[in-house]
């Protein structure tokens, strides 16, 4: 009789030993499936291709002394909001590299493409990004044509009172052109990021 007892406390201890491990078991399996169901339906802040981002450069960069090999940083000026939230914070820094560089020639100043890579929030959170530094010369930094080298006289001939023609001597440019120099982005300087691909935040910051 003894001996009956002693097996039911132990079958009974055995059961609920069971009972709880497969609690913990299903807690945590709901866990897990209810944080992938998450995962899987947050998709972030979509912020459209062809937006713009003012930013300050945090260092020099010139056509001179830089290549691809070097690290540029750009830091967000103005908070960004889509609708109330805001999406990228004052301060966020944004990196890229010279993507493409071309040296001064005659008649042309050297140039310059700035690729934007990433951004980097304050907090270290990190938001891989495909934008260029913005310009109206198709995101060409730089590039101009250089002043003429020399101005040619030519006669301009205007017919005026009495059937006469009166020519004036006008100055146009010569066939030749001035060396061009090299193009330079001072720190501190002014600029806009265009994003050339949509970027996804998949993580904001509060106050």
């Amino acid at each position: 009789m003894l001996d009956i007892k002693i097996k039911n406390i132990i079958y009974n201890n055995g059961m609920r030993k069971l009972l709880i491990i497969l609690t913990i078991f299903i807690l945590a399996l709901s866990r897990v499936y209810a944080d992938t169901a998450l995962m899987r339906d947050y998709d972030g802040i979509e912020v459209p291709k062809g937006s713009f981002i003012q930013v300050l450069a945090l260092q020099d960069f010139s056509t001179a002394y830089s290549d691809n090999t070097n690290e540029l940083k750009f830091v967000c000026i103005n908070d960004v909001f889509e609708f109330e939230t805001k999406i990228i914070p004052k301060g966020t820094v944004f990196y890229g590299f010279i993507e493409k560089k071309n040296e001064p020639v005659i008649g042309t100043h050297g140039s310059m493409v700035v690729r934007i890579t990433k951004m980097v929030f304050v907090d270290g959170f990190t938001i891989p990004i495909r934008g260029y530094i913005h310009t109206k010369n198709g995101n060409i930094i730089g590039g101009e044509m250089t002043d003429p080298e020399v101005y040619d006289k030519v006669p301009h001939y205007q017919e005026k009172i009495a059937r006469h023609f009166v020519g004036v001597l006008q100055y146009v440019p010569g066939e030749t052109r001035k060396m061009g120099e090299h193009v330079t982005v001072a720190a501190g300087a002014n600029l806009l990021i265009v994003l050339t691909e949509p970027a996804y935040i998949t993580h904001t910051l509060t106050d």
